[in-house]
């Protein structure tokens, strides 16, 4: 199985999971505005992080724009895993998740991205 093959799995995987994750922000599932109160944010903002996690999301599936998504997407992690520190969630599920999500999200465009390997070379 070639490198570009997994990280369109990787990428595709990541992309399924964040398309589930924003739809359920945007349709104002119930479960976000318990899960953003618990966190210590207004349940209001759950349709904003959607829209951001869209856009983000938009930009990295489409392949002219994916580093820059992938970019993006990382901030947004970066975000959750302040917010998960801040209120002492556990490390390995909580605070470490977007750790997860990043791997896939780079590892995916890394395999699948010959200019992205000559750029960060992983041996020389």
């Amino acid at each position: 199985m070639s490198a570009v093959v997994v990280g369109r799995a990787l990428s595709a995987l990541a992309i399924v999971f964040l398309a589930f994750d924003t739809a359920i922000k945007l349709a104002g599932a119930g479960v976000v505005a318990e899960t953003l109160a618990a966190l210590g944010y207004s349940p209001s903002l759950g349709f904003t992080i959607g829209v951001v996690e869209l856009v983000c999301l938009a930009l990295y599936a489409m392949p002219r724009t994916a580093v820059l998504g992938a970019i993006l997407l990382t901030a947004l992690f970066g975000g959750g895993i302040a917010t998960h520190i801040r209120v002492g969630s556990p490390l390995l599920t909580h605070i470490l998740f977007g750790v997860y999500l990043g791997l896939f999200v780079w590892g995916g465009l890394y395999l699948r991205s010959d200019r992205l390997r000559e750029l960060i070379p992983l041996t020389r």
